[in-house]
């Protein structure tokens, strides 16, 4: 199971169930979101694997 952040500026963040947040973003203001997440995409499971979070930004003014 993963838990899922959510913050003022949309960014999602993603992390494994109990885990700790991540010292970068420990400081920003993240709300839990209060669903449990049972599967994500493969992405987001083997990111979360290989460095212990998944962090999308979704703001409009981002640039592709």
């Amino acid at each position: 199971m993963f838990d899922v952040y959510r913050n003022g500026k949309r960014d999602v963040l993603v992390i494994s169930n109990g885990s700790q947040m991540p010292a970068p973003y420990s400081s920003n203001k993240w709300r839990k979101s209060r669903r449990r997440v049972l599967k994500v995409s493969d992405e987001i499971r083997e990111t979360v694997l290989r460095q212990g979070y998944y962090l999308r930004s979704l703001r409009a003014d981002r640039k592709a």
